[in-house]
């Protein structure tokens, strides 16, 4: 498994046709949590997309490392637009459809040289890199290893100059990285790369590396925190890109000013208990400094890990996963997917919710357990875990959303309420379903649940049979089982003693995953044995009505008419 800066996310493989697929999913192997975005309906991927430029601004706005399996100028013609701050832009790569060559495009202080080397080791080839340092030194002396920050990336290049024209350096401070780098050395150089949290002083022969090795310590959250902390760092010469984490107390979790100094900061930000400074054990030799403003400075000299330091604040996601095909997850249920350490959800959904990296740990449980797995979800994220709680279509509708917050209004534990809970939209099976028939919901609709393990079959009838007196469209979930063999047929009843018999009924059974099929009928010709667990019944009002599509318009699943309910209701005029 090659190593991506952990800064990135997971890179995008661009594929825009069959013959790409097999170099794709060489490279994919490489980096966990890779995924292939292929053209739509010209090859098969991960996610689909129909515009390749729009695409591919979208995913370099968003930061995402591109592998774009065509020829570089039309990836270069696709980005021009954005070319504005070299700083900031990911790595992408232009990598030949038949694996026979990998050109590094942009990306230089992102580690794009590294990726190139590392495709180029795996298809065996050699990577086209151009950057005139790491032709000379090997490495790229701008982008420092993880734990390390460059103070100033226009001196940098001054500096990295100066050496391609004949100046040689020393180094002060540890640089393990440099040892076998390629560098023209000299003990009494006036040139200097230095490594320390100190302040660049300006000087312009020394190009200064930051060990990310400071922690700041508050007790209180003002509103101008972050800037105390910039006052604590700038009085005693400590550069700010040394600063690791934003520590407080465990009873501040939660406290959005602590957040919204962290994020102003660019730092994680860590929970301790007691003396924030002792709980921390900083590794020898380090230093203390008490600062204004109620501000403590943990000064070490070697990168700090930020995961030993107290504990982060636990998120927990509660998402859903659409009806199952990878292109309607939303983009924000994939980030929260990709950023998770625990994916929790019973076993069906957890599966679906690849591809998922090495080291994300899977809690697959019975599909029945739905307030215990919430429970498990809130212990994990109580201890500062990054948890994600899948369902199915959206987890607001019949699914894991009430179960989370049933269990939070019932927690005992106060550090439960102190998780960071979010609630991610999804595409629910009623809309998955209605969207392939047409608009049956186009006007109002209610979605009921068949199924009376959780609720009397007394208050199913009931609302069956007041919705069908409000001329709803009803979209009905868990239509029957094993167990309930005549729960339809009942429901069928109430309703066919209100409705017409030609009223508009859409049948829709796995869709959004493989094998999906669609099927218009009408309340009268409906059938139990039409239906099992798996399929979507949405029953139409007195309003929806049909028309035929032309031939070959039934999509996939083969729906040979367009079923929609009219916005306006009654008669027109």
């Amino acid at each position: 498994m090659a190593t991506l800066n952990p800064a990135l996310q997971p890179p995008a493989l661009i594929v825009l046709g069959p013959g790409a697929l097999a170099t794709a999913q060489r490279v994919k192997a490489l980096y966990a949590g890779a995924q292939i975005h292929a053209l739509q309906e010209r090859a098969q991927g991960d996610v689909a997309f129909s515009e390749l430029g729009d695409h591919l601004r979208e995913l370099y706005r968003r930061g995402t490392p591109l592998i774009a399996l065509c020829a570089a100028g039309i990836v270069i013609r696709c980005l021009a637009p954005l070319l504005a701050n070299k700083g900031i832009e990911p790595p992408v790569l232009a990598l030949a459809e038949d694996g026979s060559a990998v050109v590094p495009l942009l990306g230089g202080l992102t580690g794009v040289n590294v990726m190139a080397r590392e495709i180029g080791a795996a298809l065996g080839i050699a990577p086209a890199i151009t950057t005139s340092g790491e032709l000379r030194f090997g490495t790229c002396l701008l982008n420092p290893p993880e734990g390390y920050a460059l103070s100033s990336l226009a001196q940098g290049k001054r500096f990295v100059s100066d050496l391609l024209a004949g100046d040689t350096t020393r180094i002060d401070g540890d640089a393990p990285w440099l040892d076998n780098v390629d560098l023209p050395r000299d003990a009494a150089a006036s040139h200097a790369i230095r490594v320390s949290p100190q302040a660049w002083d300006g000087n312009p022969a020394h190009l200064v590396i930051h060990p990310r090795s400071v922690v700041a310590c508050a007790t209180d959250s003002p509103a101008l925190l972050a800037e105390y902390v910039r006052d604590a760092l700038k009085a005693n010469g400590v550069a700010e890109q040394a600063l690791a984490a934003l520590v407080a107390p465990v009873a501040r979790m939660g406290d959005a000013a602590f957040e919204q100094a962290a994020e102003a900061l660019g730092v994680p930000l860590r929970f301790v208990d007691g003396d924030l400074f002792d709980a921390l054990k900083l590794p020898e030799p380090h230093r203390r400094i008490d600062a204004e403003h109620g501000i403590t400075l943990g000064v070490a000299l070697e990168p700090l890990d930020v995961g030993a330091l107290g504990r982060a604040r636990g998120r927990l996601t509660v998402l859903g996963l659409g009806p199952g095909r990878a292109d309607l997850l939303t983009p924000m249920a994939r980030a929260a997917l990709d950023d998770a350490t625990d994916i929790v959800g019973y076993a069906t959904y957890v599966e679906m919710a690849g591809p998922l990296r090495p080291g994300q740990v899977r809690h697959a449980t019975d599909n029945r357990e739905e307030l215990q797995r919430a429970r498990h979800a809130f212990e994990l994220a109580s201890e500062g875990r990054r948890v994600a709680v899948v369902s199915s279509g959206d987890p607001g509708v019949f699914a894991m959303a009430a179960a989370v917050l049933e269990a939070l209004e019932g927690a005992q534990d106060p550090l439960w309420r102190r998780v960071d809970l979010q609630i991610v939209p999804g595409v629910s099976a009623a809309l998955a379903t209605a969207a392939q028939a047409g608009a049956p919901l186009g006007h109002d609709f209610c979605m009921l649940s068949l199924s009376d393990n959780l609720k009397p079959w007394a208050v199913i009838e009931k609302r069956l049979h007041h919705a069908a007196l409000a001329d709803l469209v009803m979209a009905f979930y868990n239509p029957i089982s094993r167990a309930r063999p005549w729960q339809l047929d009942r429901a069928l009843e109430i309703v066919r003693a209100v409705r017409a018999p030609e009223t508009r009924v859409v049948l829709g059974r796995d869709v959004g995953r493989p094998g999906e099929t669609l099927r218009a009928t009408t309340l009268g010709a409906l059938q139990s044995s039409d239906v099992d667990m798996r399929t979507m019944v949405i029953v139409g009002s007195s309003a929806t009505r049909g028309f035929g599509r032309e031939i070959g318009d039934g999509g996939a699943a083969g729906l040979l008419e367009w079923v929609y309910t009219p916005r306006w209701y009654g008669e027109r005029g």
